[in-house]
């Protein structure tokens, strides 16, 4: 695996320095101040690029801007409402740019309203660090009695909704604020965060749109924009949902095997491809990651390697970030799984045998609790994260002892 590493721009508290000295080989970044929707420009892309390639004291890095992540999906384009088109017009220009600056991997995300959903951003662990952690208690608490969607109860069980209606009772309008702030946040990095109101906006816009109208849309998307990027030799990897459950009455359409299964297959291409993202999947226990790692190995273009810990056995329940190799992954499997994905391509003679990868998120610990840094990103949980899994992946190709022996 390449190891790379998420950088957010020079606002990031982890800067260029830090991620050399971690021994990251490549980063992962994107042009997080542009609007979505929005052309990049290649003045804006080169512009990226320089920051990723100078340190501080304005001597060469050494490494370069390796995976986009995001480029995101507009929500127009996935209502297929407003200015989709000219969105979508948009998008393919972006890639063609991002091409001309030899860019060849872009993660990306379908999912509506939400791109990702967590109740706590510092939930407190037993060793005194923190972690995300989504609990679907109080997650019901904000969507029942917070947003007040129209038939939100309905969605949850009566043993979910009397835990929300007593998680609320405790929270007094500070705690209520903080609840609403977490679960509104958007995506990692960008400046478009939303208000119950842009919420509540989006939903009524999605209105009945169901999870055949939603993968019809994203089909449209794809067959747009794959023939471009498989011309530009750009390979895209579509994250899945996070959490890969339904909220907010909302279709979610890229949270199982089957999912990844149909969008591959709509599209056949070699750059309609997979993130493979081992704590969004995992946090449903009938996700099989090292097993998917195997059945889609061809596509998979990228790779989040985390770990989550679920309080149970239900589809959509409550889970934590845990260490990497402490969830409820066998992280151990699938990197094996990986690294035997990886040597098959190299027989084959393909360019893309090594597949880039970061340790996704990680738990804030020791000067990282003072940092307050983007969540999920704390450097120092993230060195821990890198650390274990180099030693797990080097291990497994010792030619003595490892798979290659």
């Amino acid at each position: 695996m390449r190891q790379t590493w998420r950088w957010f721009g020079p606002a990031d508290l982890a800067s260029i320095d830090d991620i050399v000295q971690a021994g990251a080989q490549g980063v992962v970044t994107a042009l997080h101040h542009v609007p979505n929707g929005v052309v990049w420009t290649e003045d804006e892309i080169s512009k990226r690029q320089q920051q990723v390639a100078t340190r501080k004291d304005g001597s060469p890095s050494g490494i370069g801007w390796d995976v986009i992540e995001s480029l995101p999906v507009s929500e127009d384009i996935k209502k297929q409402k407003g200015e989709w088109r000219s969105h979508i017009a948009n998008y393919k220009t972006s890639l063609e740019n991002v091409a001309r600056a030899g860019l060849d991997v872009l993660c990306y995300n379908f999912m509506p309203v939400l791109d990702w959903t967590r109740t706590d951003l510092r939930y407190r662990l037993g060793n005194g660090g923190t972690a995300m952690r989504f609990d679907i208690n109080d997650f019901a608490a904000f969507d029942i009695h917070i947003l007040m969607r129209k038939g939100a109860a309905e969605d949850y069980s009566e043993a979910v909704r009397d835990a929300a209606a007593r998680r609320l009772q405790g929270l007094d309008d500070a705690a209520r604020k903080v609840l609403a702030r977490n679960v509104t946040m958007g995506l990692p990095g960008s400046t478009e965060s939303l208000s119950l109101e842009d919420v509540r906006t989006h939903l009524a816009e999605y209105g009945n749109i169901s999870p055949d109208q939603l993968r019809a849309h994203f089909v449209a998307f794809l067959e747009e924009v794959v023939p471009v990027a498989e011309k530009l030799g750009i390979r895209l990897g579509c994250h899945p949902d996070d959490p890969p459950f339904p909220l907010l009455g909302l279709p979610r359409v890229m949270s199982t095997e089957a999912d990844y299964r149909f969008m591959l297959g709509a599209v056949p291409s070699r750059a309609n491809g997979m993130t493979l993202c081992s704590g969004s999947l995992g946090a449903r226990p009938d996700n099989d990651l090292p097993g998917m790692m195997q059945r889609f190995g061809d596509k998979v273009h990228f790779l989040h390697l985390r770990n989550v810990k679920r309080d149970g056995p239900e589809i959509a329940g409550s889970f934590f970030e845990a260490e990497h190799l402490d969830g409820d992954t066998d992280m151990v499997a699938l990197i094996a799984a990986i690294i035997a994905e990886e040597r098959r391509r190299k027989e084959a003679g393909r360019a893309d045998h090594q597949i880039p990868m970061r340790p996704d998120h990680g738990q804030d610990i020791l000067d990282d609790l003072k940092r307050q840094s983007q969540p999920g990103y704390p450097t120092i949980g993230r060195l821990k994260g890198l650390a274990e899994l180099r030693g797990v992946t080097r291990a497994l190709e010792h030619a003595q002892f490892g798979l290659s022996g």
